[in-house]
Formats: structure tokens, sequence, C-alpha cells
């Protein structure tokens, strides 16, 4: 099985397409992951210039968080799904429904998601991601049990945040979720936070050691299932995810800096696995 690994768009949104791309490609990422522009032809202008240069193109669909309404919302979402699988990804990583609508809305949408991914041929999976229709175990527990089909992109940061632990007493629910994911966000939580300021400092060793046994075990999963990729995006997030000074708000480390350290650290990981599989 092969392990490849995206670099996020986001927090380099400023910079013109092809001076990212090229970014991506000094650091030795397999791809991108990113929103795309709902104007077809500047969105066709990305997908040209990812496939140019022999990346993959993972496409998120975040952008529903501004219908918080649940008919705005599915209206969106339709129209947000299927611009991205026009566009003939990997996948679609997509931020779906929202903790406070019922489990028929939610249910509805996801429905929804899955019809477009089946016209399209294209996977869509669905972030585990706060406020949104799985930001807390107990709210996804119910549609694992619902939706056989349902399958997930593990962002497990959230869940620390939501259960402000690293999910100690949760086996079971861990047991649950793992074996639905697809595609990951490598992004380390903490129990007050979404992110740790710096994976490699020794104080967060045990947030760390945590996500790892995670992302290791969905691994594990995926390769026992005879899955011939995994996609792995390191998504440490520019600021307020990464902290900042008070008064200056200088952030105090560089999200780009810790995707491109996180890259180093899974390849090493998984490709060593690979190799000795």
């Amino acid at each position: 099985m092969q392990v490849k690994i995206f670099a996020p768009h986001w927090g380099s949104n400023e910079l013109p397409p092809q001076v990212f791309i090229d970014r991506v490609l000094e650091a030795g990422f397999d791809g991108i992951e990113m929103s795309l522009p709902l104007d077809a032809a500047q969105r066709d202008d990305w997908v040209r210039r990812i496939a140019d240069a022999g990346l993959g193109l993972i496409v998120a669909q975040w952008e529903t968080v501004f219908h918080p309404g649940f008919e705005a919302h599915k209206r969106a979402l339709r129209e947000l799904l299927v611009n991205a699988c026009e566009a003939r990804p990997l996948l679609v990583n997509s931020h779906t429904g929202k903790d406070y609508y019922t489990q028929e809305q939610n249910e509805a949408l996801l429905a929804l998601a899955d019809s477009i991914s089946r016209d399209y041929h294209v996977p869509i999976v669905h972030e585990i991601h706060r406020s949104r229709f799985s930001g807390h175990p107990a709210l996804l527990m119910p549609y694992l049990e619902r939706m056989p089909q349902l399958q997930l992109t593990a962002d497990l940061s959230h869940w620390c945040v939501a259960c402000e632990s690293l999910l100690e007493d949760q086996p079971d629910t861990l047991e649950k979720t793992l074996p639905r994911v697809r595609h990951i966000h490598a992004r380390v939580g903490h129990a007050q936070g979404p992110q740790v300021a710096d994976f490699r400092a020794p104080e967060t060793a045990p947030e760390l050691q945590a996500h790892l046994a995670w992302w290791d075990r969905i691994v594990a999963l995926r390769r026992a299932d005879g899955a011939e990729l995994m996609t792995i995006t390191p998504e440490f997030g520019p600021a307020p995810y990464t902290f900042s000074q008070p008064y200056t708000r200088q952030p105090v480390s560089n999200a780009w800096e810790l995707n491109v350290a996180m890259l180093a650290l899974l390849r090493g990981r998984y490709e060593a696995a690979s190799s000795s599989s």
C-alpha cells in the first residue's frame, strides 16, 4: 500500500498558484489538499497546474461553514461538492453538517454527498471536526451505526478538545471509528486545543505519541483491507491555530515548517513500514 502525503493550501492562500506549487514540490510532498474556486476557469487553472507538476489533488470543502441555516447549507454543499468532483480529485474531504442540526437533517446531507460521489465516481469523505455532525464522539456514533457506507477523515485533534483528553477513556469509540477512516489530517492536538505549539518539543511527547498510535492503527487497518493507497495531510494551521505572542501577535511557530517536519516524520515512519512488510 502506498502512503501519499499532501501539502495543505490552508495557511499559504496568499501565494500565487505557481509559487505555492513550486514550494510544495521543493518540500517533497506528493500532492496538494485545497478548496477550489467556484469559477470554472480559475478551478481548471489550478487543476492543470497541479497535474502538470505531477502532483495529486485532494479537494477540501469547508465553505459550508458560512451557511448556518439548513436549506442554505444543503444548497451550498451540493454546489461545492459538484464543483470539487468535476476536478476529478483523488477524493473530496468535506466539512458536512452542523452539531445543532437534527440527525435527520445531517443524514440528508450525508445522503446528498453519497449520491454526488456515486454520480462522479469520486470518493467523498467527511471530516471529524468541531461544530460539524462529527464534532464529538457521542454525536458521531449514531451515524456510524445507521450508515455503513459512511467514510471519514480523521482529524482527531478536534476530539481531544471536545473530550478534554487524549481519548484514553474511549477505546470503544476509537475501535468503531478508525476502520471508517480513509484520509488523515496529521495535526497534533491537546486536551485544551486543536494544535500544539510545536509537536517536536519534548513537552508534547504524550500528545504526539497518542496521535501517532491512532494514525498507525488506521494505516494498519487499511493495509489489512488491501487498500492500494492511504492519504495523509499534515495540517498545522496559521493563527489562531498557531499560538501567537500577546500584544505583538507574532506566531510562536511556523505552520509551514511544522507541516514539512511532519512530512519527514511520516515519510520515514510509513515508508519504512511499507518496505519491511
